[in-house]
């Protein structure tokens, strides 16, 4: 299966959220969408710490590169 980017991803996120809040689905139907929406979030949450990890930013500080962490991260 393709993954899709992150924007399709937070989209069909909302989406399965609205369908399960609608309370007009059975059973079976609830517990696919459930997993699908797990692992939508799942592949979200890596993306969204890969995107953190790359907006490090690189300095060069006397000769020497220095990784400055991204605002927010903890030490």
């Amino acid at each position: 299966m393709k993954k899709k980017k992150f924007e399709e991803s937070m989209k069909r996120l909302e989406e399965i959220t609205q369908l399960l809040d609608s309370k007009d689905l059975e059973l079976d139907q609830s517990l696919k969408l459930f997993q699908e929406g797990v692992t939508l979030y799942q592949e979200c949450q890596a993306k969204l710490r890969d995107a953190e990890s790359k907006l490090a930013m690189i300095i060069d500080e006397n000769g020497m590169l220095k990784e400055v962490p991204f605002e927010g991260e903890e030490e």
